[in-house]
């Protein structure tokens, strides 16, 4: 407890993480694509999606207040959460009244879709949070990474605005960062290749990573490693680098 700022009234930073992840997979035939997107759909539907963002919203020491979760049709699924960092005040009586000052959301969205013509089917996932006041959702980051099959992972954390100390000094960040990375455990980033942008004196931090190891197995669905011929293998584990490279860079490099 000695170690909090000390601010004047309300904190007002607003903290911004927006976290992409991608999945790749193999999938050969017309029918094997369909059958991934449904696969895909049905594994994180709006449910599993609603729970795993009510997790982090416990990590963060977040209240929800409200959540809206939607399927869509043919594919996708959706969950918004309404959050704040301290949401109940008691009144007379046992009544209770909900403050909402934090102006807090987190929110989830999910796009599987196929190549027409490599037989590579992706599964991207968005999810954002924004927090006002001393919560920062940078300590969610290795449970999100573990949430999903993460091949390449994108993440974005901004803060914005500024708050004051009880001197009156205009505080522009009120927590030490130097990376997005130094928020995930060293066991995760061993296995992936990870660069930062960042832009220090504006609070924009930026990393991507992407994954070392291709075990093709987990990246052929409803197929057996063994039934491909050793050239096949690594025709496909050549496709699904070229694929895994070309989302990590923004750029049709191949």
């Amino acid at each position: 407890m000695e170690n909090k700022l000390k601010i004047y009234g309300f904190n007002n930073l607003t903290k911004a993480l927006s976290f992409n992840i991608y999945d790749v997979c193999y999938a050969k035939s017309e029918r094997e694509q369909r059958d991934y997107i449904k696969y895909i759909d049905e594994q994180y539907n709006s449910e599993r999606l609603t729970k795993i963002m009510e997790h982090l919203t416990e990590m963060i020491g977040a209240t929800v207040l409200s959540i809206s979760k939607q399927d869509y049709d043919p594919q996708g699924a959706s969950a918004t959460f309404l959050i704040a960092e301290k949401s109940m005040l008691p009144r007379a009586a046992g009544d209770t009244i909900v403050a909402h000052l934090d102006k807090s959301h987190a929110t989830v969205h999910t796009y599987p879709e196929y190549h027409p013509d490599n037989s590579i089917a992706t599964f991207r996932v968005d999810i954002d949070v924004a927090t006002c006041g001393e919560i920062t959702p940078l300590s969610t980051l290795d449970y999100l990474i573990g949430s999903f099959d993460s091949d390449i992972i994108t993440m974005d954390y901004r803060v914005r605005g500024f708050t004051r100390t009880v001197e009156g000094q205009k505080l522009y960040m009120d927590h030490d960062i130097k990376s997005i990375q130094d928020y995930i455990e060293d066991e995760t980033l061993k296995k992936y290749d990870a660069i930062d942008v960042n832009v220090y004196q504006n609070n924009l931090f930026h990393t991507k990573m992407l994954i070392k190891e291709i075990d093709l197995q987990n990246y052929l669905f409803n197929q057996d490693v063994y039934e491909l011929p050793p050239k096949t293998r690594l025709e496909i584990t050549e496709s699904l680098r070229r694929e895994m490279i070309e989302i990590f860079s923004g750029t049709n490099v191949f």
